[in-house]
C-alpha cells in the first residue's frame, strides 16, 4: 500500500489565541486536505500556518498528506482528523504510484487543498484529485492550478516561519501568529523512549543532554566530529552529565564517529527512533546541542533549553523558534553562503566555535536565575 491512512482520530480543539483572525471563505470549507512540506525542519516551522488552518476552521475535516518518514510527526497531534503517508518509488513504479496518491485523495472529496511546498507537482495531484480551491504560492509554473493565490515574497527575508503563514493569510485560508508552534508529544512514544532510556543510562539521575551532530545539508552546516567529542566530555566534567546522540539512521554512523572521539562516550538512539518517538525522546531531555537540522527545531519547539550552532545558513531565517534557544554564530565576511561545503575550504564559520562556549550557554539556560 502505497498511500496510507491508518491515523484518522477523533480531533481535539486547539485552545483559542487571545485575538483570533476572523477568516471568510465562501462556503466555508468543510474537508481540507494541507500538503506539508518534505524536510523536518520546514515541518516545525510550518507548524504555525497548520494551526492556523485549525483555528480558522474548527468544525472542517483537517488532513495532512506527508511523506510517510516524516508522518510520525503528527502522532501527537490530536487536533488533525488525518494523517495520510505516502511514498513514491523511483523509475517507473513512482508512476503508479502517483496514480494510486491522487485516486485516494480523490475519494475523499476535499474541498479545500491548501499547498505548503512550491512544486508544480503537489499543485498537479490536488488539482487532478478534483479539489476545487487550491491555494498556494505562485511558483514553479503551476499558477494557473491554484484557485487561491498568493505571491511569493520578492526577498527572503525574516524568519522562514513566516513564510507558510504569509501563504495563508494572502489567499484568505486562515491567519495566525508565528509563536503558535507548539509540538504534540505522542504519550506511548514517551513512555517506550523513558524505558528506552532508562535501559541504556550509565549514570541515571543525572542531567542528560541530547546532540544532533549531523545535518542532512551538507558539511558546511556540521561542527566537526572531534569537537563534538570533546563537548560531550566537557559536559561530562562540569555536569556529570550523560549524553544521547540523535538523528536519521542515515546518520548513525556520524554519531558513531562522535561517540568515538569521547573519553565518555554517549548513548546512541540515531536508527532507533521514528520522527514521533525522537520528539518523545528530546522532551525528556534537561536540553540540546547540535547543528541547524531537525532535530533543532523539534527542541526549540519542545521548550527544552536548545543551543544552536550556526555555519553556512542563516539564523535570522531558520534559527530555532522556542522560549528557551540560544544561537552560536560566527558571522564572518562570507557569511552566510548557504553552501553545502566552504568554497575556501577552511569552515571557519564552525572551527572558530568552542565547546566551552556551548557548554555556558546550555548551563546559563538551565540556571533558575
Amino acid at each position: 500500500m502505497i498511500l496510507e491512512s491508518e491515523n484518522i482520530r477523533r480531533p481535539e480543539a486547539l485552545e483559542p489565541l487571545a485575538s483570533p483572525a476572523v477568516v471568510k471563505l465562501d462556503p466555508p470549507p468543510s474537508h481540507i486536505l494541507v500538503k506539508e512540506v518534505n524536510w523536518l525542519g520546514d515541518v516545525v516551522m510550518s507548524l504555525p500556518a497548520l494551526r492556523a488552518i485549525r483555528r480558522a476552521w474548527p468544525r472542517a475535516h483537517l488532513a495532512v498528506l506527508i511523506k510517510k518518514e516524516l508522518a510520525s510527526s503528527f502522532d501527537g497531534a490530536r487536533w488533525i482528523d488525518e494523517v495520510i503517508p505516502y511514498s513514491v518509488g523511483r523509475g517507473f513504479s513512482g508512476f503508479f504510484d502517483r496514480r494510486r496518491i491522487v485516486g485516494e485523495i480523490r475519494s475523499r472529496r476535499f474541498d479545500l487543498g491548501v499547498l505548503f511546498p512550491n512544486s508544480f507537482e503537489s499543485a498537479l495531484w490536488i488539482t487532478m484529485a478534483g479539489i476545487r480551491r487550491r491555494a498556494g504560492f505562485v511558483a514553479d509554473a503551476r499558477g494557473s492550478m491554484l484557485t487561491l493565490k498568493a505571491a511569493p515574497p520578492e526577498a527572503v527575508t525574516g524568519h522562514q516561519v513566516n513564510y507558510w503563514l504569509a501563504m495563508v493569510r494572502a489567499t484568505g485560508v486562515a491567519d495566525g501568529r508565528a509563536d503558535d508552534f507548539a509540538i504534540d508529544v505522542h504519550e506511548p512514544h514517551r513512555a517506550r523512549m523513558r524505558e528506552w532510556t532508562a535501559a541504556n543510562r550509565n549514570r541515571p539521575g543525572r542531567p542528560i543532554f541530547a546532540i544532533a551532530p549531523a545535518a542532512a545539508y551538507g558539511p558546511a552546516k556540521e561542527w566537526p566530529a572531534e569537537s563534538y567529542g570533546a563537548l560531550i566530555d566537557l559536559l561530562a566534567r562540569r555536569e556529570d552529565a550523560e549524553v544521547v546522540l540523535v538523528g536519521a539512521p542515515s546518520e548513525r554512523a556520524k554519531c558513531e564517529e562522535v561517540a568515538a572521539a569521547s573519553k565518555a562516550g554517549a548513548i546512541i538512539a540515531a536508527g532507533h527512533t521514528n520522527i514521533g518517538e525522537l520528539i518523545a525522546l528530546l522532551s525528556l531531555c534537561d536540553g540540546f546541542i547540535g547543528n541547524d537540522s531537525g532535530c533543532m527545531h523539534i527542541a526549540g519547539a519542545l521548550g527544552i533549553p536548545t543551543v544552536a550552532i550556526f555555519g553556512s545558513t542563516n539564523p535570522n531565517r531558520t534559527g530555532p523558534m522556542g522560549p528557551k534557544t540560544r544561537v552560536i554564530y560566527r558571522k564572518l565576511e562570507c557569511s552566510p553562503c548557504l553552501a553545502r561545503t566552504c568554497r575556501f575550504g577552511h569552515y571557519k564559520c564552525l572551527t572558530q566555535i568552542e565547546p566551552a562556549e556551548l557548554v555556558d550557554a546550555i548551563v546559563a539556560m538551565r540556571s533558575p536565575h
